[in-house]
């Protein structure tokens, strides 16, 4: 089967990642549907649709939204499947769901989006674990360049789990400022991911 303008995919592994091995038992981390923190976002392609622009390819990964895998309650308490579901575990999603794709091993933002990793925050009378609005660019569309210090507007940082690093889906066009290097600069990834 295949879409005119939507992409057909499967999530990698479950639909949530609520779950880690404690000494060979699984152990619950989160038993709510309704938080998206826990929601798997990698998926594979299983079709691509017919009006393909884009380089994803049948077999890629992909990173989309936290809604498509997502359950939620109506209103009468009834637990349902995201308007992404379309049957037997798999899912329709437009490109605007898609943030990244990876290819040949290697991690690709779709036009319009970077990766920002945060970096330590510095002033010791602060309580932050990271300096707010700032981050070193991991993966771009080309806006700027992969290793760049930048800073970008507030409210528009997305939080993410790419390779067990903790990063923020910047717009590019939020991307506000390019830094210069002061040489105190170090990436900041908590030890949860």
């Amino acid at each position: 089967m295949q879409a005119l303008f939507d992409y057909i995919i499967k999530p990698k592994g479950k639909r949530y990642n609520n779950s880690i091995d404690v000494a060979g038992t699984e152990l619950l981390i989160n038993t709510e549907v309704f938080n998206h923190e826990f929601v798997n976002r990698e998926a594979e392609v299983l079709a691509v649709p017919k009006n393909n622009k884009s380089e994803i390819k049948v077999g890629d990964t992909i990173v989309v939204h936290h809604n498509v895998f997502r359950r939620w309650h109506n209103i009468r308490g009834e637990e349902k499947n995201s308007k992404s579901y379309y049957r037997d575990g798999t899912y329709i999603v437009r490109e605007d769901q898609i943030f990244l794709h990876k290819q040949l091993g290697h991690w690709q933002p779709l036009k319009g989006y970077c990766f920002v990793q945060p970096i330590k925050s510095i002033d010791k009378f602060d309580e932050a674990k990271e300096r707010p609005l700032i981050g070193i660019v991991k993966y771009t569309d080309g806006t700027v360049n992969m290793g760049d210090l930048v800073g970008f507007t507030p409210f528009n940082e997305f939080e993410f789990v790419i390779d067990q690093q903790r990063l923020y889906r910047i717009i590019s066009q939020d991307i506000s400022i390019k830094y210069e290097y002061q040489g105190n600069e170090e990436k900041y990834n908590p030890s949860w991911t």
